[in-house]
């Protein structure tokens, strides 16, 4: 679990395809150094998420670290696309005594969004994304939470029509994240918060144990009621 409260920038050194090593799993692996305290507590089998994707430390030493990354974690991320140089958001796990001051952040990333433009607005700038599943729309609200590359930020505008939505970084944040440096064209991982999942779903089930009860259902009740005013209307010819 993450607050979204980017820690750090560090600096991808390596991305390697096919990693044999033990440590790499015989898998793809990324080497991210310029960690900066990020390594200060850290062992091996600890959570971190880079750019918001959620991946365990294989290997560290006094400067960088290892990860593995699955084959679902490439189809779903941006992490596929980093090469040596490029700089990437760092977020240690949550411990007991952090003042939580983002959102809940899984690091299950959704899937990734373009960037459409970019909008200075004072010292400020208003960043547009297109998600590239527009089935996450249903979950992004104005002002609510979204997790973009892994810093918790608020959505300026949520337009489901046009598959698009924004948010806006003070020079603070323009300063602290990744997604600042990138421009239209880049992609972003996006974690929609998870509260809206949670209640999409008790919802549909709610609906569904309803629509299948055979009598004496809430909904049943006024779906019968209903139908039976039809057909009353109908038959005093209104």
């Amino acid at each position: 679990m993450f607050t979204g409260i980017v820690e750090h920038m560090g600096t991808v050194s390596e991305f390697i395809e096919t990693d044999t090593t033990d440590v790499g799993g015989y898998g793809s692996s990324i080497v991210i150094t310029d960690v900066g305290p990020i390594l200060e507590d850290a062992h091996l089998g600890d959570s971190i998420a880079v750019n918001g994707t959620c991946v365990t430390i294989t290997q560290f030493d006094s400067t960088s670290f290892k990860v593995g990354v699955a084959p679902e974690t490439l189809r779903r991320t941006n992490l596929g696309e980093l090469v040596p140089g490029k700089k990437v958001n760092l977020e240690r796990a949550v411990a007991g005594h952090v003042r939580f001051g983002g959102h809940f952040v899984q690091g299950h990333i959704d899937t990734t969004a373009e960037i459409i433009s970019i909008t200075p607005d004072g010292n400020a700038k208003t960043f547009y994304f297109s998600p590239k599943n527009p089935e996450i729309m249903r979950y992004i609200v104005e002002k609510g939470f979204i997790c973009v590359d892994g810093a918790s930020l608020t959505v300026i505008d949520a337009d489901d029509a046009n598959n698009r939505f924004s948010v806006m970084l003070i020079s603070y944040t323009q300063e602290k994240i990744v997604t600042a440096t990138k421009t239209v064209g880049e992609t972003v991982n996006v974690e929609v918060d998870l509260m809206g999942k949670l209640l999409e779903k008790q919802v549909t089930l709610q609906i569904e144990k309803q629509l299948s009860s055979s009598s004496g259902s809430i909904l049943g009740d006024m779906v019968e009621k209903i139908v039976e005013s039809k057909l009353n209307d109908r038959g005093r010819g209104l």
